[in-house]
């Protein structure tokens, strides 16, 4: 991979421009550019597609995605000394590479990209799960992406594939998969990263679907979901009792038992109760 763009090695780029990754950044570089190219590989065909990359670091995934053949990739990243190593990879493939350095969370990427748009990111970990949230839960449904393939801790990437009856089963998994195919595609051990975090990771691919699985309000739904499982020990007539004052009956008329816990309801249920709730 390291000769394919004619770039150095990534240890060598990190070394040449002082890049230890920071602590407070939520920094942990994926080295392996055989493995940002295979991430790269499972975002699917990108050469009729913009994509965005979140916290490309010394820009090995970013290599991965030029690649890979990528029409355009708007990278945002917030650390300043990444600047210079991004440059390089944009001198080699010009005019296929923009870098912006900015907080991912306080950008509107939109003016910069043009339709089809995939999201591919070894995101920081510090702010992964907030962006994957504000990607779900756009105003207005299809989102401005087709797909997400996202790298997490290996734990955040089992709630979001997860289903219900298990511990794992909650919010993330119902804001996931109530508009979206979600899987994981690729498991990573800590010491695939330099330096090596103490969980594993895993990369997530949730792909948009054309219109939500079952039909709900989503501000309703959101409510429900986060009082559901705020108090996920309790069964639903207590946990959801400040929702309305007859939620049993309520319950009963969406197909519920007031007895039930959160984590026992499918999406289907809780988008039923969401339609209760709101009528």
């Amino acid at each position: 991979m390291s000769t394919i763009d004619g770039l150095p090695p990534l240890r060598a780029v990190i070394a040449a421009h002082g890049l230890s990754a920071k602590k407070a950044l939520g920094q942990n570089f994926l080295l392996d550019l055989n493995l940002t190219a295979k991430i790269a590989r499972s975002a699917g065909d990108l050469t009729g597609a913009d994509v965005l990359e979140i916290g490309p670091g010394p820009g090995g995934l970013t290599r991965g995605l030029l690649a890979e053949g990528a029409r355009h990739v708007l990278a945002v990243e917030k650390d300043a000394r990444c600047m210079a190593p991004l440059a390089e990879i944009a001198a080699a493939w010009p005019g296929r590479l923009e870098v912006v350095n900015a907080d991912a969370l306080e950008i509107d990427p939109l003016a910069r990209l043009t339709p089809p748009i995939k999201v591919v990111a070894n995101l920081p970990y510090n702010v992964g799960t907030e962006l994957l949230v504000r990607w779900l839960t756009p105003p207005d449904w299809p989102p401005f992406w087709q797909s997400l393939t996202l790298m997490f801790q290996r734990e955040v990437a089992e709630r979001i594939t997860a289903q219900p009856g298990g511990k794992a089963y909650g919010r993330l998994a119902i804001l996931a998969q109530w508009r979206c195919e979600a899987r994981i595609v690729m498991r990573l051990p800590p010491e695939a990263f330099t330096p090596p975090p103490k969980v594993a990771s895993a990369v997530v691919q949730l792909t948009a679907l054309p219109a939500p699985r079952f039909p709900a309000d989503p501000g309703v739904l959101e409510r429900v979901v986060a009082a559901a499982f705020n108090q996920r020990r309790k069964m639903l007539r207590a946990s959801l009792k400040g929702l309305a004052p007859d939620i049993e009956d309520r319950l009963r008329m969406a197909g519920i038992a007031p007895t039930d816990r959160a984590e026992q309801l499918s999406i289907e249920a809780f988008c039923a109760l969401a339609r209760v709730l709101a009528s």
